[in-house]
Formats: C-alpha cells, sequence, structure tokens
C-alpha cells in the first residue's frame, strides 16, 4: 500500500513537471462526453428518466414509421441473445399485436437502461425520444463552463475538434446544438457513436482518426475512462483523464491528468 502511495505522489510529480501538450503536433482534439463535457448527473438524471418516462407513449406514436419499425426488430433480436439473462419472465417478448409488441419492447429497454446498456439500437431510439425534447424546449444539454471557451480557442488555433460517445451521433448533435452554453455545433468537425466500434478498442480510434483526415498521433483524446484512455494509447493518439468533480484519479496515473480544458492547449501556445 505505502508502495502504491509513493509510487503515484513520484508519478504525480514527473507529470506536473512534464512539458504543456505540444501545440505544433495536436491538429485534432477528440472529446468524451459524460464526465468530460457533461456532468455524468446530467445523463443519469435528465436523459434516461426523461426517455424512461415516454418511452410507451413515444413508441405508439412512431410504431408505423420505417425507422422505429426497423429499430423495434433490432431490439427484438437483441432480445434473443438475453433469453439466458431473463428469469421470472418479466421480459418476456410477445409481438403479436402492436400493443404486445410496445410492451415488450418497454420492459427490455427498460431492463437496458437499467444495465446501463451500450447497444446500438437502444442507444438511436434514445436519441429520437431525446430529439423531441430539446427541439421543444424540454431539454438543453449541459456542458461544463470551460466547454465553450475551449471550443472557440482550439478552433481559432486551427484545429479540428470531434466527439466520440456511445450515446448515438443524433443524440450528441441535438445535445451540442442545444446545449447550455448555446449552439456549439459550429465548432465540431465530427460525431462518432458505437457505430465506430467499442470504445475499448484500440481499432475504433484508428476508424475514427481516418475518418477526420489526421493521423492518430496527431489526436488528443479526453475522457473520464482509463480503459478508453488506454485503447486510444494503442492506437497512437495522445490522451487526457478528465478529473471532472466526482471522477476517481486511475491509481497509476497511466495517462495525464486535467481538470478543466482551460489545461488543454491555452491562448498563448
Amino acid at each position: 500500500m505505502l508502495r502504491a502511495v509513493l509510487y503515484r505522489a513520484a508519478r504525480h510529480d514527473e507529470l506536473k513537471l512534464a512539458p504543456p501538450f505540444d501545440s505544433a503536433e495536436i491538429r485534432a482534439i477528440l472529446l468524451d462526453i459524460e464526465g468530460t463535457t457533461t456532468p455524468i448527473d446530467f445523463v443519469f438524471k435528465t436523459l434516461f428518466p426523461f426517455a424512461n418516462a415516454r418511452l410507451e407513449d413515444f413508441l405508439r406514436s412512431h410504431v408505423q414509421d420505417a425507422e422505429i419499425a426497423a429499430l423495434l426488430e433490432e431490439l427484438r433480436t437483441s432480445h434473443q441473445g438475453h433469453r439466458g439473462d431473463v428469469t421470472n419472465g418479466a421480459l418476456a417478448w410477445a409481438d403479436g399485436t402492436n400493443e404486445e409488441k410496445i410492451a415488450s419492447a418497454s420492459r427490455y429497454v427498460r431492463w437496458l437502461i437499467a444495465g446501463d446498456s451500450k447497444i446500438t439500437p437502444l442507444k438511436t431510439l434514445q436519441g429520437k425520444m431525446w430529439e423531441e425534447g430539446f427541439r421543444n424546449g424540454e431539454l438543453k444539454g449541459e456542458v461544463y463552463p470551460d466547454v465553450a471557451r475551449a471550443f472557440a480557442r482550439w478552433k481559432a488555433q486551427g484545429r479540428r475538434i470531434a466527439i466520440f460517445s456511445s450515446g448515438s451521433v443524433l443524440a450528441q448533435k441535438l445535445l451540442f446544438s442545444h446545449s447550455t452554453a448555446g449552439d456549439l455545433s459550429a465548432f465540431l468537425d465530427g460525431y462518432f457513436d458505437t457505430t465506430a466500434g467499442s470504445k475499448r478498442e484500440g481499432e475504433s480510434y484508428k476508424k475514427i482518426a481516418r475518418a477526420i483526415g489526421v493521423q492518430p498521433q496527431g489526436i488528443l483524446f479526453v475522457s473520464d475512462v482509463g480503459e478508453e484512455l488506454d485503447a486510444a494509447q494503442a492506437a497512437g493518439m495522445k490522451t487526457a483523464h478528465s478529473l471532472r468533480p466526482g471522477i476517481p484519479a486511475l491509481e497509476d496515473l497511466r495517462h495525464r491528468e486535467i481538470c478543466s480544458f482551460d489545461e488543454i492547449l491555452p491562448a498563448q501556445q
């Protein structure tokens, strides 16, 4: 235990003395959302309850839409793979009528949400429900106070800014275009979700680098999750661990720590 504490203290001093991120080398900044641009509580205490409360009504209103019908079919297929997790029949799926299909999908979706599932059809469906809330003014995307000024600074420096989140691309676009700091979408050059791959696999980050036209070594990835940073680093990206309020530090300090975007490429660079 003492050895771990001493290692952390020595490593922390080493990182504090390290030179700042090389402004000449970093051409793009890739950002996570939860715990990085946006408080985690906003997702779990605002977005998830909003979708949960409107689930049946939304499905009932859109069950005839081709896109929603396709999502329901994807969820039914996913449900088949979770049969072994069903105990007592609470998640049984019946789709003889639209009402049975809606009830089955709603039970399954709530089960997925409770388990913080990242599967694409769930995230897409949530994004569709959030879209209505953002467009009618019921929802505003919460961002930390330093986000807007950092976006403006990085863009003025000629850097590209992109988002990589488990939430759907639609949800990402809605959050930043209807944020508490105003419409931030003009600053963003790309949005990536689980269709690009898992956030814990290096290949996903290589794919994103190709998509935004910047070599991995020219990209800085910022996230609050160590395993995501490990994957980005393995792909060749630079990394920064976001230590927003409530985010625990990594014991081994294997990634540079930042508490604010003000620490990343300040104006004088």
